[in-house]
C-alpha cells in the first residue's frame, strides 16, 4: 500500500509539472510545444506595474514630471509572432483605460500570425523614442512631448500604441518647410505603394482591430502621417 501511494503521488506531481506553463522572459522565443489551447491565456496577462518594472521605468519612461500616477498604469505580457513565425514574449506598459483592450487586440493578432518584430519596454532604449523606433520596437507608454511641441504626447498618458514603427514611420512637413521623418532610417518606407514586411495599411488586420476598439490610426491623419500609431481619442 505504501509503495502504491508513493507511485500515485509521483505520477500526480509529474502530471502537475507537465501541465504547468513554463516561465519565459520578454524577448525569448517560446517553443511551440509549450503553447496549447488550454494554456494560451497564461501568456496574455495584465497586472499593476510590478516593483522591478517600475524601478526600470524610473527616470526613463516614468520621469519626475510625469502626469500619470503609477496606479493608473498597467503592465501587459503577450505573445507575438515574428517574421519567421516564431512565438516571442512581448511586454508593454499602458494606461489602465486601454490595457485590456490592447491585450485582446494583440492576442487576436497573435492567433492570426500577424507579424510584429519586437515588443520590449521602451525603457531598455533609455526611453529614447528614436532608438526604439529604429529597432522596430513596438511600444506604448512613454512620458514625453509630441515632436516639435510642448504638448504631452498621447503616449505620455499611456493611451497610444506604436506597432512596427521602423516600417510605418511618422512624417510631417513643418511650417518652415523642414521635413520630419521618425525614425530617420524609415524614410524608404514612406513609399506606401511599395511591398515590404511589417507594413500597416487601412485594410490589414492590425488597423481593422484597433479601429474596431475605437482607436484612431495615424495613417488617416491629413496634416501629418503616423503609420505606426494608434490612439484612443
Amino acid at each position: 500500500m505504501l509503495l502504491l501511494f508513493i507511485l500515485s503521488a509521483t505520477m500526480y506531481l509529474t502530471t502537475s509539472a507537465t501541465l504547468a506553463t513554463p516561465s519565459f522572459a520578454p524577448g525569448e522565443v517560446v517553443p511551440e510545444r509549450f503553447i496549447t489551447t488550454d494554456n494560451l491565456n497564461d501568456f496574455f496577462t495584465c497586472t499593476e506595474i510590478p516593483d522591478d518594472i517600475f524601478n526600470l521605468m524610473q527616470g526613463r519612461s516614468f520621469k519626475a514630471n510625469c502626469v500619470v500616477p503609477r496606479s493608473e498604469l498597467r503592465y501587459i505580457r503577450v505573445l507575438h509572432k515574428n517574421a519567421h513565425g516564431e512565438s516571442v514574449v512581448g511586454e508593454m506598459t499602458l494606461h489602465q483605460s486601454i490595457a485590456t483592450e490592447v491585450l485582446s487586440i494583440l492576442k487576436e493578432l497573435y492567433q492570426a500570425s500577424y507579424p510584429i518584430e519586437r515588443m520590449r519596454l521602451i525603457d531598455y532604449y533609455e526611453a529614447d523614442d528614436e532608438q526604439s523606433m529604429r529597432a522596430n520596437n513596438s511600444s506604448g507608454f512613454n512620458f514625453r512631448y509630441i515632436s516639435h511641441t510642448t504638448k504631452v504626447s498621447v503616449h505620455g498618458h499611456g493611451k497610444a500604441v506604436d506597432i512596427n514603427p521602423l516600417y510605418n514611420p511618422y512624417h510631417k512637413v513643418l511650417k518652415d518647410g523642414r521635413e520630419v521623418i521618425e525614425p530617420a532610417n524609415g524614410a524608404a518606407y514612406l513609399k506606401r505603394d511599395k511591398v515590404f514586411p511589417y507594413k500597416i495599411t487601412k485594410e490589414d488586420l492590425c488597423c481593422r482591430l484597433f479601429k474596431k476598439h475605437g482607436f484612431v490610426w495615424g495613417g488617416d491623419w491629413v496634416n501629418s502621417k503616423d503609420y505606426q500609431h494608434f490612439e484612443k481619442p
